[in-house]
């Protein structure tokens, strides 16, 4: 029989756990792997914020427990006052492109277990003491079962779940081409910029691109990636022991790809690959500004895709995070991720949160419907006076 547990830290899960999220990191990404939900946790969440693990076990009949679902969630103590709702969130920030419910796969009926075990875990959040108003849960797969199936799980526990887009993700299906294949494929323009560059600065010996993949050079080349970042548009990390503490333990599972561009031996453009179950995922990415006229950025871009796709053999790029539009250049189809919020029906600041939610977007939509009309009457004033003219 199925139980609903609730833990306060990783260090309190059961051992049989970890293959729960193995098995979860080998099919979803590492987003779902448990040395992320680790490492976000200790290097990116404020001082105050604790984590929520919900899970459902069974036990086995020999003394030993049967690991079924588990939900990784964060809260910070409710701020005082009657208006704000005592919120439950993903364990989730900036830093991660996915998130899910972590689920076991391996069961004879996928869907009847799936639908089974999460309707347990919102339950689980429900009837929590801590008493949450809302739940919030982003970004997520919005074309997975999951995600569907989250919705109704959520109903079932008595909440009004609402969806709201968070953002587009480019990826890549290589479909078995080699580099220079996919080199081809390429936009023309794309194409003659990287071998135009390429060649000026490879003739003049002014260019070298570093891989690094595991402990040796590791420090140094992190050095020169935060050189860079700190170079770059994109200013200083928030959280500055996230990214080269992410590094270090991506080198230690070997799944590290880092990249640096080195212009007349100066680091000018970095780039974090992470290279998983057959997918590479581009996480971090930044140039020097002062070398931007040199295409930099996408130099090493076309050196990365030839690691990734002749040397690691992967079946997916993924872009992971936004809709810029220079990554429909490199990439060749586009998913959406999404977030769920939803509001305790039993509870009054639930409540309230929802009518604020909900009647924000309907206004939201009136004004834009507003808008839309005003611009059709003006068109349509606009014509009739040059009728009018004529």
């Amino acid at each position: 029989m199925k139980k609903l547990c609730i833990y306060d830290s990783f260090d309190d899960l059961p051992a049989a756990y970890a293959s729960l999220f193995d098995a979860a990191e080998r099919s979803g990404g590492i987003f779902l792997g448990r040395s992320w939900f680790q490492h976000l946790a200790a290097h990116s969440f404020d001082p105050d914020t604790r984590l929520r693990l919900y899970g459902v076990e069974s036990n086995t009949g020999l003394a030993s427990v049967h690991v079924h679902a588990a939900l990784v969630m964060r809260f910070q103590p409710r701020a005082p006052g009657w208006l704000a709702p005592n919120t439950l969130h993903a364990a989730s920030n900036y830093y991660a492109s996915l998130f899910s419910p972590v689920l076991n796969t391996a069961t004879s009926d996928m869907k009847s277990d799936m639908d089974e075990d999460l309707r347990l875990l919102m339950q689980a959040v429900r009837n929590d003491a801590q008493g949450w108003d809302a739940v919030d849960m982003h970004p997520m797969a919005q074309d997975s079962p999951i995600f569907a199936s989250c919705l109704r799980a959520l109903r079932a526990a008595g909440m009004i779940p609402q969806t709201y887009f968070c953002f587009g993700n480019w990826y890549l299906q290589v479909q078995g081409r080699s580099y220079q294949e996919y080199f081809a494929s390429l936009p023309s323009r794309l194409r003659n910029t990287v071998q135009r560059k390429s060649r000026q600065l490879e003739s003049a010996g002014r260019v070298s691109i570093d891989i690094v993949t595991g402990p040796e050079r590791l420090e140094t080349t992190i050095q020169a990636y935060q050189q860079i970042y700190l170079s770059s548009w994109k200013g200083p990390e928030f959280y500055p022991n996230f990214v080269p503490g992410l590094i270090r333990q991506l080198a230690a599972e070997g799944k590290l790809r880092l990249g640096v561009a080195y212009v007349d031996q100066q680091p000018a453009a970095a780039q974090l690959w992470i290279v998983s179950e057959k997918t590479a995922s581009i996480y971090k990415l930044a140039y020097d500004e002062q070398f931007a006229e040199l295409s930099i950025g996408s130099i090493l871009t076309a050196r990365m895709m030839q690691q990734a796709i002749d040397v690691d053999r992967v079946d997916t790029v993924d872009y992971l995070t936004g809709d810029e539009p220079y990554k429909q250049d490199w990439m060749s189809h586009r998913r959406e991720r999404w977030g769920i919020i939803a509001f305790k029906r039993s509870s009054a600041r639930g409540m309230l949160a929802a009518a604020r939610h909900i009647g924000g977007r309907l206004l939201k939509r009136y004004m834009r419907q507003v808008i839309t009309v005003g611009k059709n009457l003006l068109r349509t004033l606009s014509g009739q006076s040059a009728s009018g003219r004529t």
